[in-house]
């Protein structure tokens, strides 16, 4: 009997479970892009219009230049968290699908992996929705320099992605994703400087904050957006893998071990 403690064998044999999510959401794309891409639409263009128009530069640049980077890390996590939160799970414990694949020779891990650059893969287009809007309303500094966020936005999805399998693994049922959204998403939201600079915060959020992925996201985007090479790239790439990858090795080691139960 297989460990569940036991480290992730990655193979190449993950693609199949990719390609079978994408030729699903394929037939319903344009639904699932609109709903993506509502809510932090209407954000940055509510906020960064309305509420930009009554306050000076923020952080050295128009508010809804400000706003418009923190966005695109927003919107890159919530495509991640909501397709491995109720996609995965509905194909895991609804549907029942990760059962026929596995009667495939597939393993668990190869599932997995495969949900997880399926969730990077789909939030990718949320944040390159926001991206091309940004590059519409000319709110970059350099448009060479935006496209460094392409490869941002691609490991921050895989960083939420990751983190949100470990909520899909121990959920027994859909309410209980709300937890996960309420005492984690919402607080990285107000924490990590999507709407606000983070020096604005007391100085124990500030410390708090240093430690959120969201922040290492925004703080990579945010740069790249004005035009400037973000500080301390490296320590925030880590940041970021680290969350996915830990993610991703716990999330297995759990469903593992609720499958053998």
């Amino acid at each position: 009997m297989t460990s569940p403690l036991r480290m992730p064998r990655l193979s190449w044999r993950f693609i199949p479970v990719w390609q079978r999510n994408y030729l699903v959401w394929r037939k319903l794309a344009i639904p699932s892009i609109l709903g993506n891409l509502a809510d932090p639409m209407l954000y940055m263009l509510g906020l960064g219009f309305g509420l930009g128009s009554l306050l000076p530069d923020v952080a050295g640049m128009p508010y809804l230049t400000f706003l418009a980077a923190g966005t695109v890390a927003y919107s890159t996590m919530n495509a991640a968290t909501f397709e491995v939160l109720y996609s995965s799970f509905s194909r895991m414990h609804v549907q029942r699908t990760w059962d026929a694949i596995l009667n495939a020779p597939l393993t668990l891990d190869d599932v997995m992996l495969g949900e997880l650059t399926w969730a990077a893969s789909k939030s990718l287009l949320s944040g390159l929705a926001i991206l091309a809007v940004i590059w519409g309303l000319g709110l970059y500094g350099n448009f060479w320099m935006t496209l460094w966020i392409i490869p941002v936005v691609a490991l921050v999805g895989f960083c939420f992605g990751g983190m949100g399998l470990v909520m899909n693994a121990v959920s027994p049922s859909y309410d209980f994703f709300l937890y996960y959204f309420t005492l984690v998403i919402t607080p990285m939201v107000l924490l990590c400087g999507v709407f606000f600079p983070v020096a604005q915060l007391p100085g124990p959020m500030q410390a708090i904050s240093a430690w959120l992925p969201l922040t290492h996201a925004i703080d990579l985007a945010r740069p790249l957006v004005v035009g400037r090479v973000p500080d301390d790239i490296a320590l925030h790439v880590f940041g970021l893998a680290a969350y996915g990858s830990v993610g991703y090795v716990i999330a297995l080691a759990l469903t593992r071990r609720r499958l053998l139960r």
